[in-house]
This record gives structure tokens, C-alpha cells and sequence, in this order.
């Protein structure tokens, strides 16, 4: 559809709002960008953004816009809650709105593989793009993992393929967007700050299968009982036997057939396996061969805060997870680690529930040291199964804390289970300092 001379409002200043305004701008639409936030917080951006012909509107008067603005259409950003004022204000006015990841499907040129999940899923899209263009196959990651799609949609034209990561909230507003591959990395709670209930998390997340075909692939995690799907399937599980894609002592095998060995990556984990197996699982559905997609994947350097090495010291590894936000992904990250393992956890209360993992964490672990807005909770949790020492809300006192419990050949892992935002920027916020505490520690 196309937006050429109408007023549309696109709501939200972040990534995908900037991207979406743009890309309506170059089409002849006149736009005005809506955010919440108060002006002096996005100054640097207005005046960014006004250079280029943009209008935006912040703060109270973005809700007064909301109100009584006159517009044709608005545009969703994913980061906006869809229950807030800004929102609801527009839908009670009946504006047409349509989300970022919609309106840059409606001018993709070329097929989408598109991959959501509650963990793993900016590792699967960076090695999926490494390995399609290595294997001869055009293509260009966006959506969330950066940039956004509507900031390389007219790119598509030139791709066989774009490839995609996509969040719950970016599916939440979806109308007739179509992946041709479909990944599933799997279902655990996360969000629970935005979503009222797993039902509801999930729910969103499943639309990512909602308009695929019969001729259309879906790869899927064989752990999670998904509903019948139209697309053919590709299943992988690094935990269970009965999947196409297993791990087998320490290899990936498609149906029998020995693919890669662990060992032969820069990745670890099982749960990097299973990264490793939905990636060859979309070159199964292109019909790649397997000894061109092996070496690339071979060849993939792993993002940082994600089961990253930082050092070893005084026998120890420090291990950093701080991409681990939820606890499926401390359970990812302890599984299948055969030494002990001295675990700082904690962060923001998004409402998860530890309990869960408190048999595992008593198994794997010789000690915990908890951290942040939730350490008193998981302390409670789990300190009649083994030592747990509190830093508070000091990641310093944490390391050291760790340091005095672990021995010669245990791991200290970094894996908070949750956000970050009680006391750092963001994950990557949480890590760096991880990293540079860690590597400032000294024998005495």
C-alpha cells in the first residue's frame, strides 16, 4: 500500500520508528514521529531527525498529538507497548495502524526466513547470513537484531533471501507477513513485564506460522509441542532423541547422518548446538549441501556476552552470559557443564520464577552469588540447597565474591536469568564491566 501524500504518524523514536519514517518519507508521505518520552531525553534525536524533514513530538504533547492530530495512518514501532495512551488513542480514533515489520513486508521483493525465539535467536540470524552468503546465497540480516527491515527492505530487491530476526512484539501486529522459512528456536518465559501471562507470550510468538503454506518450511525446536502447521517441517533438539537434527556425542547428526562436531566451532554449549542445527536446517529447506554450509559455520566468531571465555585465572574460567535474560537461558548455559560452577545471577524483577531451576542450579553448581533488584528473591530460594552469598547491588563485590568460592578447575559464570536495567544500560552495559572486572583481578 502506499502512503504517497498522506499524514501518517509513526509511533515510537526509536530504531525501527526512525527506519519506518524514512522509508514512508522517500515514498511522499508526510510524517510525524510520536514518542512518550520527554523532549529533553531525545533532543540530540529531534534535531537529527528535523534536519532530514522529520517532525517529532515528545512528551505530553505526543499524547495531545495522539489525541487530536489529524492523520490517515500510523505506524507501529515493536519497543511500544500496545496498552500505553499513545496507542490506544489512535485505535479508539480507528487510524489505521499497521506495524514496522508489515509495512516493510509489503514492499519485500525477495523470500524472508524469519527467526524468533525466546533465546538464541541474533546468534542463529548472524550465522544464517554467513552461511547462505558463503554458500552462494544473497542475503542481508535485519529486523531485530539491527538494523531494522524497513532500513533495508529496498535492498531486498537485489537478495534471494532476506533474513530476519523477529521479536513477540514485532508478530504481535502482523497481518499477512510471510516467512517461506519459518524458525522456531524455542518457547521458555520472558516478557513477563509486557505479557500477562505465558499464554499470552506465546501466543504472539506462534503467529510467526500463521500465514506460512504447504510449500513454505518450518524449523522447529522438538522439544516444543507446537499445534499442526501447514509448512514442512525440519525438527533439531540437542536435549532429546527423535529430532532430524540430534547431538550425539558431541556432533550434529541429520537423521543418522554425522554434520559437525562441536569441537570443530568457536561455539559451546548445547544450546549453541542447537543454533547451529536450525542454521542447517534453512540450508536443508534451500537445498544447500552440507559440505558447503560445514566451513562457514565453522568459521563463525561468536558474539560477545553470550557463554563468551573471558579468562582464565588462578584455574579458573570466568564465564560471561549476560545475554542470558531469562532462565531458560541459565539453564542452557548449565546443562551440560561437567565442572563446577560458581553462578553470579540476579537483575531486574521481570516476574520469572527461579524455582524451577533450583534442582539443576544445586546440581552444577558449588556455590551462587546474587546480585540486584531480585538477589534477595533467588537467595531465598535457594540457599537450603547450597551456598549463596548476596553482593547486593555491587557486580564488583559479585566477582569477588566468586572468586573466594570457586577452585581450581571450576567455572565463575556470569548468567543473570534476568534484565539488567535495576543497575546497568543493558546487557551489553552488564557484561563489558563483567569483562573489566574480571580482567582486573590480581594475585595477591
Amino acid at each position: 500500500m502506499s502512503y504517497a501524500n498522506q499524514s501518517v504518524a509513526v509511533l515510537g523514536a526509536g530504531e525501527s520508528g526512525e527506519a519506518a519514517a524514512r522509508l514512508l518519507q522517500a515514498e511522499g508521505a508526510m510524517i510525524t514521529i510520536l514518542d512518550s518520552a520527554e523532549e529533553s531525553r531525545l533532543r540530540t534525536k529531534i534535531d537529527l531527525l528535523s534536519a532530514e524533514g522529520l517532525r517529532v513530538v515528545a512528551g505530553a504533547a505526543a499524547e495531545r498529538e495522539s489525541l487530536h492530530g489529524s492523520y490517515e495512518a500510523s505506524i507501529l514501532s515493536p519497543g511500544i507497548d500496545p496498552v500505553v495512551p499513545l496507542v490506544q488513542n489512535f485505535r479508539k480514533r480507528r487510524i489505521k495502524m499497521v506495524g514496522e515489520l508489515e509495512l516493510a513486508y509489503e514492499r519485500c521483493e525477495c523470500p524472508i526466513v524469519g527467526i524468533t525465539g525466546t533465546n538464541g535467536k541474533t546468534t542463529t540470524t548472524q550465522l544464517v547470513e554467513q552461511m547462505l552468503n558463503a554458500c552462494g546465497v544473497k542475503t542481508l540480516a535485519a529486523g531485530n537484531i539491527g538494523p531494522a527491515f524497513s532500513a533495508r527492505v529496498r535492498q531486498s530487491k537485489d537478495l534471494d533471501l532476506m533474513t530476519l530476526e523477529i521479536s513477540s512484539f514485532q508478530l504481535e501486529t502482523i497481518e499477512r507477513f510471510r516467512a517461506e522459512i519459518a524458525v522456531w528456536l524455542g518457547f521458555a518465559a520472558d516478557h513477563l513485564d509486557r505479557y500477562g501471562s505465558m499464554e499470552e507470550y506465546y501466543a504472539a510468538k506462534i503467529r510467526i506460522f500463521e500465514n506460512q503454506t504447504s510449500e513454505d518450511w518450518a524449523v522447529i525446536n522438538f522439544r516444543d509441542k507446537l499445534p499442526e502447521l501447514k509448512a514442512q517441517r525440519i525438527t533439531f533438539s540437542a536435549y532429546v532423541p527423535g529430532a532430524d537434527f540430534e547431538l550425539r556425542e558431541g556432533a550434529i547428526h541429520f537423521r543418522g547422518q554425522r554434520v559437525l562436531a562441536m569441537a570443530d566451532t568457536k561455539l559451546r554449549g548445547a544450546h549453541n548446538a542447537e543454533n547451529l542445527m536450525a542454521t542447517l536446517g534453512v540450508g536443508v529447506a534451500r537445498g544447500l549441501a552440507f559440505e558447503q554450509m560445514v566451513p562457514p559455520l565453522c568459521a563463525y566468531q561468536p558474539l560477545p556476552h553470550r557463554c563468551e571465555l573471558v579468562r582464565t585465572f588462578e584455574g579458573v574460567d570466568y564465564i560471561n552470559d549476560s545475554k542470558g535474560t531469562n532462565p531458560d537461558s541459565v539453564e542452557k548455559a548449565l546443562v551440560l557443564e561437567t565442572r563446577p560452577v560458581v553462578l553470579i545471577a540476579g537483575g531486574k524483577d521481570k516476574g520469572f520464577e527461579y524455582d524451577m531451576l533450583t534442582d539443576l542450579v544445586a546440581d552444577k553448581c558449588r556455590a551462587a552469588v546474587v546480585i540486584g533488584e531480585m538477589g534477595e528473591r533467588i537467595e531465598a530460594i535457594w540457599k537450603d540447597r547450597m551456598p549463596v552469598a548476596n553482593a547486593g547491588w555491587s557486580l564488583e563485590k559479585a566477582v569477588q565474591l566468586a572468586r573466594g568460592l570457586a577452585q581450581p578447575g571450576d567455572i565463575v559464570l556470569l548468567s543473570p536469568g534476568t534484565s539488567s536495567f535495576d543497575m546497568f544500560k543493558n546487557y551489553a552495559d552488564r557484561g563489558n564491566q563483567f569483562r573489566a572486572l574480571v580482567h582486573a583481578l590480581t594475585t595477591t
